[in-house]
């Protein structure tokens, strides 16, 4: 059996769309008091308060959940698209962030993932959301993992 060659056929949905459902999921989230759309077509999602990098506002976004160590993993997959998700470089710019998964908030800073420790971080993306393993079939970018460790 031979290895796929990415063919960078990932394609998120046009901008205005993606800000429309974020902005919608988090406002329903929001006013249930974090006990309903905890879930994205049965994956489970966490909301990861960012500063933007280039506005300095505080911004909101729903992403899926894979817990770590006390904190959490983000993949920066966007669909296996050919560009990193714009939150990337919120990030890189301000890695102190908060995510609230099912009512638990924790204060954490974003690191990114070394090459040398995303072999055995993928497992355990994959097994929280399967698509991931798809998106690195999609694309021939080197999609980031944010390793977000509870801040001391």
């Amino acid at each position: 059996m031979t290895a796929q060659t990415p063919t960078d056929t990932g394609k998120p949905p046009p901008r205005w769309v993606l800000k429309t459902m974020t902005r919608v999921h988090v406002f329903l989230n929001r006013i249930t008091g974090g006990r309903l759309f905890n879930t994205l077509q049965g994956d489970e999602v966490c909301f990861v308060h960012m500063t933007g990098a280039k506005s300095g506002r505080a911004l909101t976004v729903p992403l899926m959940y894979v817990p770590y160590n006390g904190g959490v993993l983000l993949v920066a997959s966007q669909g296996g698209a050919p560009k990193n998700p714009v939150w990337y470089g919120n990030l890189i710019k301000h890695p102190d962030i908060g995510v609230d998964h099912r009512g638990r908030h924790m204060e954490l800073r974003a690191r990114l993932a070394t090459p040398d420790e995303k072999p055995a971080l993928w497992p355990i993306c994959d097994k929280h959301y399967a698509p991931y393993a798809e998106y690195r079939q999609r694309t021939s970018r080197d999609i980031p993992i944010f390793v977000c460790e509870p801040r001391s």
